[in-house]
């Protein structure tokens, strides 16, 4: 890529205006384009560097003006200025792929309908401990982009959503980790679980016999698509109900991980993430690990000195004896059915949003034997209603946060849980799903 290149910025979120620090620090000729209105926080960063941008409007002139387009990954194929440079035969690309180009660093990406943050800060936080220069950034929080443009660095660890997956071309994970595939963002590929998990296997493009691909060798849609594609890197599962002599298994007490023929042993309870879901990630995570060859010991510790990341179920306090647990992060069912899995206690749950194309019926089971109350949060509320309202004897509706909260707390009792895990996505009543997370905390201070 030379730097005479006419690049167009399609969206001003993190994405866009990490790649557009990028290409400015690289001296592109650089446009930033927004069809919405764009947040002061980045438009300051854009004029801070003089970077010219639009905003209501992806302009006609721009898109013929570009030589190539890089696209945020919430901007959908079917807009019409894709469709418009795509019959101008356009080079477009992700973020991910633009800073891709521009670094040798390795690069551990992490991908899944669910765990992926806590997956990728866990990688990220055992490389760091153990010495090495690693970034965590991706999805889950700073892009790519951005931390390239401050600085290069030994190893890159990636949290990528799939339509962060989408338009990268030559993009290649050095270490490649599918955690799961279950229904999630379907309306972005025509309510296909197909196209969704072709979106995420993307993953693996590009990979040489010198890669890792781990997976989840307990998924089935994993388990149907992977003779589909062509991966040349080598494969290790891990799984909770097969012995994975390539991989990492476990038992209700431990985690074995079998690479080369040598085998490390972790103990579960000894882990500072629990619940079943965080034992998978917890096994990718270090089927990962062992590709940088740590000592036994010093990779335990870092298992075990790991913090829990913001937004999934954190625990946020206990107000006269009523538990608060902010699972802000848990925008689709599965990540919910591991949220409910893991209480013990008789559970108040708020979720809502803007539905997904959920399907609700995996939930009921669980939702039967542990909830007591269901509190609706957002503009419609429909679907919810219907799917949980024969089952939960108190069933109610807000549009606030401070109401759903004062009215979970009102109506529990000592020893109750309050669940914020909404199920679906945050974009009716809030900017997104962190700032859901945290007016639920701030809602709890003021109880």
């Amino acid at each position: 890529m030379t730097n005479k290149q006419q690049i167009l910025i399609l969206g001003a979120g993190e994405s866009g205006v990490g790649a557009a620090l990028l290409a400015h620090k690289l001296k592109c000729d650089v446009f930033v384009s927004d069809s919405n209105t764009i947040k002061p926080q980045f438009k300051k960063e854009l004029e801070d560097l003089h970077i010219a941008y639009e905003e209501g409007i992806h302009s006609d002139e721009r898109i013929e003006w570009s030589t190539t387009i890089i696209k945020s990954p919430g901007i959908p194929n079917h807009v019409a200025a894709l469709q418009k440079a795509s019959q101008l035969g356009k080079e477009i690309i992700s973020e991910i792929e633009f800073a891709g180009r521009h670094t040798n660093a390795t690069t551990v990406c992490v991908t899944g309908s669910n765990g992926k943050t806590t997956t990728t800060a866990l990688i990220g936080h055992i490389l760091m401990e153990n010495g090495l220069d690693a970034c965590i950034c991706g999805n889950i929080g700073r892009s790519f982009a951005r931390e390239l443009s401050k600085s290069d660095h030994k190893i890159f660890v990636i949290e990528l959503s799939s339509f962060q997956l989408e338009h990268m071309f030559e993009f290649r994970a050095n270490i490649a980790i599918l955690l799961n595939i279950t229904p999630d963002h379907l309306e972005r590929y025509s309510n296909s679980m197909q196209e969704y998990a072709k979106a995420k296997l993307r993953i693996t493009q590009n990979q040489t016999s010198n890669d890792w691909f781990i997976y989840n060798a307990d998924d089935s849609t994993i388990a149907s698509m992977l003779p589909t594609f062509n991966n040349r890197g080598k494969q290790f599962g891990f799984s909770l109900t097969t012995k994975q002599n390539d991989g990492a298994y476990a038992d209700n007490q431990s985690i074995y991980v079998n690479i080369n023929n040598h085998t490390t042993i972790m103990n579960i309870e000894a882990l500072a993430l629990q619940g079943k879901h965080n034992v998978y990630n917890s096994m990718a995570a270090a089927v990962a690990a062992h590709m940088f060859e740590f000592r036994k010991d010093t990779l335990k510790k870092s298992f075990q000195t790991f913090q829990k990341i913001e937004h999934r179920l954190e625990f946020v306090a206990k107000v006269h004896g009523i538990s608060f647990f902010n699972d802000s992060k848990a925008t689709n069912v599965n990540s919910v059915w591991y949220a409910l899995e893991s209480m013990k206690s008789p559970i108040i749950w708020i979720a809502g949003g803007i539905d997904k194309g959920n399907d609700y019926d995996a939930l009921l089971p669980l939702v039967k034997e542990k909830v007591k109350a269901l509190i609706c949060l957002g503009n419609d509320n429909t679907k919810l209603m219907e799917a949980f309202k024969p089952h939960i004897e108190v069933v109610l509706e807000t549009t606030s946060m401070m109401d759903a909260v004062n009215t979970a707390y009102h109506i529990g009792n000592p020893n109750d849980i309050v669940l914020l895990s909404p199920a679906c996505a945050s974009f009716d009543l809030f900017e997104n799903f962190e700032d859901r997370g945290i007016q639920f905390k701030n809602a709890i201070r003021e109880l």
